[in-house]
């Protein structure tokens, strides 16, 4: 937004909520996270049970959801950059409706396919990557930047609630109905968030300008300004080993509580859930610890001291020894969804806004970019040391990973800038 428009915009005194807005983005983005909940449930179990797909096909599967980041994730910050952020957050809500509804109707008819999976699978994926970074990208137009902090922390902590209640959602959409049905609640969950962007009164009454510069061009440019700025350099490789080290204990976690602690399938769901509950406690700390400490030091902060908790999953034992799992998955993910929130409201206010859309699909692309490099990590280890060795060695990775941030320029200053400036580069 333009100067001439924060200070045209009104101000909300009485909370984000107040917004009329803001609660519309947030309804539909907590309504559509809920249904993606459901659909991490029951898009594996239509493809094992209903198509009858051995593992091979269910981790090609996962695959294809994560594969578009590294096709599409850079070129897609440049369109960010080049069109109307709300049209494309409604255009790609409404793909992935079309996508998942179509799964439940070929079941209906008797034609659902492993390939035709596969498909909605990779297009949905392509569809998550404009969700994911346009999000990013638009929350500024709506929100003025000193609000940008609790607008991403209303949202994470309204997504992570979603996660909590999803497990059980699926669990009587998918005994009730099938598991194709629960395809369906989220068909139904992206037309609601489509919904409510299209009543938000956008400020950004005109679409960005045409950008005659080639694409290769304009996806260089993001590159090299997110890899030169000593800030969202440092934030990007830490961002690319935690997600790595985390998909890395993801990848063995169901196995490790099944066949190491004893856990019965159907409370796996729950157990995650523990997790979800810390996102949300996470996400209602930001303001508390950032004003108390700043931001860069409450990033620190969280990282230091809170995700070391997670030591304890690969500590638990089974019976009792299992509410350790619980409690250190809880607080460990608050920690790193406090963290998150925090970078993430940080490189809304500080990248130019002709930069923005490039800025948060590199960060971002980067970052998911190894996630499948870190699944495929932590089933190496569990298949070659074991599955609790394999535990130890992804958390100890992820509790590490805090030192990149150690050795960057925010163990120097209390709060991350407010705003790029040619200073920040020296």
């Amino acid at each position: 937004m333009t100067d001439t428009e924060l200070r045209d915009a009104p101000r909300l005194p009485a909370g984000l909520f107040a917004s009329r807005d803001f609660r519309l983005l947030w309804a539909g983005e907590t309504v559509s996270r809920l249904g993606s909940a459901v659909t991490a449930v029951a898009l594996p179990l239509v493809a094992v049970v209903a198509l009858d797909a051995g593992p091979l096909a269910a981790g090609l599967l996962s695959a294809a959801v994560w594969l578009p980041w590294l096709l599409i994730g850079l070129p897609a910050g440049v369109w960010i950059d080049r069109w109307r952020r709300r049209t494309v957050l409604v255009r790609a809500n409404l793909v992935s409706a079309a996508l998942y509804a179509s799964v439940p109707a070929a079941a209906l008819f008797g034609v659902l396919t492993l390939a035709q999976l596969m498909v909605v699978a990779l297009l949905a994926g392509t569809a998550a990557v404009f969700l994911s970074a346009g999000h990013q990208a638009y929350l500024p137009d709506l929100l003025h930047p000193e609000r940008l902090t609790e607008g991403n922390a209303k949202l994470q902590g309204g997504a992570s609630a979603a996660q909590v209640a999803g497990p059980g959602v699926a669990g009587l959409t998918v005994q009730a109905f099938g598991a194709a049905a629960g395809l369906l609640v989220d068909a139904v969950s992206f037309l609601a968030a489509a919904a409510a962007l299209l009543l938000i009164r956008d400020r950004r009454a005109q679409a960005p300008a045409a950008d005659p510069a080639p694409l290769g061009r304009r996806v260089r440019e993001g590159l090299a300004f997110v890899r030169r700025d000593p800030y969202l350099g440092a934030l990007l490789r830490y961002g690319a080993v935690a997600n790595l080290a985390l998909a890395g204990y993801q990848a063995v976690s169901v196995l490790f509580l099944v066949e190491e602690l004893g856990v019965a399938p159907a409370a796996v769901g729950w157990l995650g859930a523990a997790g979800a509950l810390g996102g949300v406690a996470g996400a209602a700390l930001v303001r508390p610890v950032t004003r108390r400490y700043g931001t860069a030091r409450g990033v620190l902060l969280a990282l230091l001291t809170v995700t070391p908790f997670g030591l304890l999953l690969p500590s638990a034992r089974p019976g009792a020894g299992v509410l350790l799992y619980a409690a250190g998955l809880a607080v460990m993910v608050a920690g790193v969804v406090l963290a998150n929130v925090v970078i993430g409201s940080f490189r809304q206010r500080y990248a130019p806004p002709e930069l923005l859309g490039r800025v948060v699909a590199t960060s971002m692309a980067a970052n998911q970019a190894t996630i499948p490099l870190g699944a495929v990590t932590g089933g190496v280890l569990g298949e070659v040391l074991g599955l609790r060795p394999a535990m130890w060695i992804t958390i100890a990775l992820l509790t590490a990973s805090a030192g990149l941030l150690i050795a960057s320029p925010l163990r120097r200053v209390r709060d991350l800038p407010d705003a790029w400036s040619a200073e920040a580069k020296k």
